[in-house]
């Protein structure tokens, strides 16, 4: 999802590399963000379960809300 945004409120959060055990797959580039690497999660707020693990410089570059 390129803009999160439309899904209202969001929590953003900061993973650091120690917090970071699982891989995942970020939704800005569709790469891998591999464990103990420092990312971003953002969690809608009134959603939960969409919560989404981006590379920083994604959601730091992702297309912004219209």
């Amino acid at each position: 999802m390129d803009n999160p945004e439309i899904l209202g409120e969001l929590d953003v959060r900061f993973v650091q590399p120690y917090e970071a055990h699982k891989a995942y797959v970020c939704p800005g580039c569709n790469r891998d963000i591999p464990p103990r690497t420092h990312h971003v999660v953002v969690v809608p707020v009134d959603a939960p379960d969409l919560r989404r693990h981006w590379h920083k410089g994604c959601w730091e570059r992702r297309r912004p809300s219209s």
